[in-house]
């Protein structure tokens, strides 16, 4: 992008033009998507996830089962 300043211009009027004209460009929503664009997790890592998630689900289960975990405490530890 590129301005030039006219004669008799205030550097005021030359930085709204500029602005102005990025706005117009449409220059400055696409470095913003860009920015913050997040790819999506590939099926491995999903997998992966799903996996670990059961993994702690199951290893939790078992803990209230046998007595070690109450239910104040798991509580207590979801919120931190």
């Amino acid at each position: 992008m590129e301005v030039k300043r006219k004669d008799g211009e205030s550097f005021e009027a030359l930085i709204r033009r500029f602005t102005k004209k990025t706005i117009q460009s449409g220059k400055i929503l696409q470095a913003k998507k860009v920015r913050f664009f997040n790819r999506g997790k590939s099926k491995r890592e999903l997998k992966d996830s799903a996996l670990r998630r059961k993994h702690v689900n199951t290893k939790i289960e078992y803990m209230k089962r046998i007595g070690k975990l109450d239910e104040f405490n798991l509580k207590r530890s979801k919120r931190r």
